[in-house]
């Protein structure tokens, strides 16, 4: 569509690749520049930490902090006991209390290297739904919101739709999370103001529930906008790596790892993530974008340099810079390679090395690493490793490289 915005935040959200769709562009336009928009996303506390797939979101709140306006980061510490289906093909597993707290301390971490939580009238807000959800009259909610839920309405959303037409069980537990997830939006209106709910694409059917019974119930305009749902060129789900997915907690994924992922994007993808992930001015991107050849090796390490100083500070992105030019480009042991570090007791009598690269997480299986090494795709110390051997505790004394491919690493030594 072709919509010229007067607010900062639209024009970024559009320039940039934010936008996939929103209920009311000229009226939310409108909103924002008026005043400060108070503006959340949801985020389910299933892990310890968010992937590299919510940082579309967290840029997201990141830049409606900068345009002027109030974000709110709200932990699903409520609706995580009862799981999102959206686009799923079976039940998520339930958590307990102390695991769902556990990762919304975890999670909460993350969000605070992006966003300003401080008590001006743009400063963000940290929440958790088990606020209100936790304390709610089952036979009082049923009455109050249930009844403006229409279930042929609900049925024909694409993610419940999806499920059903696939003939896989949808649990009524499930069913009440998009009821769940309106509610959000409703009380988030009702404490804080809150205009805006985002979210990525397929969470259009969850926000527009709230949009309704916001107006059903207070006769509130409110908005939503969300973002495209991100693959890469090749059709590989965003924030995921042959080793599994791209952790933003430095202790789930290290920084060098977190790196390394930015520096390996395929050349197609490097302008689009430079305006998705940093904030480089866009003529820059698409300057470092149109790179050629080898040209476009050097707009990949800005765009990994730049997403892992948000993520882990400059320090750490130094750092990781570093170490790739020491062990690529000298052959060398770079400081900040992930380590694997083995007690004597841990070594016996003697380690395998496909033990070692099954344990140091260049491989997931024994069967991996052998093929791993018959396929002469793995070196130890930079020189082909072309036989099944047996490490003990000397020759671990001075720390082994292990490599599979070119571009993976890592370091092995005695504690």
């Amino acid at each position: 569509m072709t919509y010229h915005p007067k607010s900062d935040f639209i024009a970024v959200m559009m320039e940039r690749g934010f936008l996939a769709d929103c209920t009311d562009y000229q009226a939310l336009d409108e909103a924002l520049i008026k005043g400060v928009v108070p503006a959340y996303i949801g985020f389910d506390a299933t892990a310890k930490s968010l992937h590299v797939g919510s940082l579309i979101q967290i840029m997201m709140l990141r830049w409606l902090q900068k345009t002027g306006h109030k974000p709110i980061t709200l932990m699903g510490g409520g609706t995580t006991k009862v799981g999102d289906p959206s686009f799923r093909a079976d039940e998520r597993p339930l958590l307990t209390e102390d695991q769902i707290n556990d990762n919304i301390s975890g999670i909460q971490q993350v969000f605070a290297k992006y966003i300003d939580y401080n008590d001006g009238d743009t400063g963000a807000l940290m929440l958790n739904n088990a606020e209100w959800l936790d304390d709610l009259n089952y036979l009082e909610f049923l009455r109050d919101i249930g009844r403006h839920f229409s279930v042929n309405r609900m049925l024909a959303f694409e993610s419940v739709k999806s499920r059903l037409d696939r003939e896989q069980s949808l649990s009524f537990l499930e069913f009440n999370y998009m009821i769940l997830q309106a509610y959000d939006f409703l009380e988030l209106n009702r404490r804080y103001g809150c205009l805006l709910q985002m979210g990525g694409s397929d969470q259009w059917g969850n926000i527009v529930n709230g949009i309704d019974l916001t107006r059903r119930v207070v006769d509130e305009q409110i908005f939503g906008l969300t973002s495209p749902l991100l693959t890469t060129s090749d059709g590989k789900k965003m924030g995921k790596s042959q080793d599994g997915a791209v952790w933003l907690n430095a202790e789930m994924k290290s920084p060098y790892e977190f790196w390394q992922f930015w520096r390996n994007t395929t050349d197609a993808d490097v302008g689009r993530f430079l305006k998705l992930y940093t904030e480089l001015p866009v003529e820059e991107c698409d300057r470092l974008g149109a790179l050629a050849g080898s040209d476009i090796n050097d707009a990949k390490i800005v765009l990994a340099n730049e997403v892992t100083t948000l993520c882990h500070g400059a320090e750490a992105a130094k750092a990781a810079e570093s170490t790739a030019r020491e062990v690529f480009e000298k052959g060398g042991v770079g400081a900040d390679l992930p380590t694997l570090t083995l007690t004597a007791e841990d070594v016996g009598d003697g380690i395998s090395v496909v033990q070692l690269i099954v344990k140091s997480g260049l491989a997931k299986t024994g069967k991996e690493a052998k093929r791993l090494i018959a396929e002469n795709g793995a070196k130890l110390n930079d020189a082909p490793l072309t036989e099944m051997r047996i490490f003990d505790a000397a020759a671990l004394a001075t720390p082994i490289k292990l490599s599979a491919g070119k571009k993976r690493h890592a370091l092995v030594q005695l504690g």
